[in-house]
């Protein structure tokens, strides 16, 4: 069991969101569910609480009522080896309602943030020939989804 697990609260849609995440990440299982009884303050059997792994990494998840909404001060980075994962990643994400944002950065359809981001950008920002990061961050800057080939060429000077 790893020591923190990010817990997420959803109001109502718990589980179709973690079937949504699972389905999106090849190496994901779901977890434990817990119900809710009769007398709970949830419906009768819909998803209390839920645990699920996406790459590895726990996850728990919580219908618990629409006092809380998720918030762009936490989000989830997606580590993109190529433009296709960084593409696929991005649609899947944003399919159904998601809305896109900049830089790479995105909301799902449960108004959960995500970073898609492709190994490479870090690597080229990290540069240290500071006229190619800066070339680079200014491309990022102007980007919604991050295009690999228009950083290379900013990094590239062209």
């Amino acid at each position: 069991m790893q020591k923190i697990t990010p817990f997420l609260w959803f109001d109502g849609n718990a589980e179709e969101a973690m079937n949504l995440y699972t389905s999106i990440f090849s190496n994901s299982k779901i977890g434990e569910i817990v119900r809710y009884p009769e007398g709970a303050p949830g419906p009768a059997g819909s998803v209390m609480t839920a645990s699920f792994q996406l790459e590895g990494q726990e996850f728990t998840v919580l219908n618990g009522g629409p006092m809380f909404k998720f918030t762009e001060a936490i989000s989830f980075v997606v580590h993109c080896s190529n433009q296709e994962e960084v593409d696929r990643y991005w649609e899947k994400l944003t399919a159904n309602g998601g809305e896109e944002s900049q830089c790479g950065w995105l909301k799902d359809k449960f108004g959960l943030s995500w970073q898609i981001v492709p190994d490479v950008m870090i690597k080229m920002l990290k540069d240290a020939d500071k006229a190619k990061s800066n070339r680079v961050m200014q491309a990022m800057m102007k980007m919604v989804k991050i295009d690999i080939a228009t950083l290379q060429a900013a990094y590239d000077g062209n």
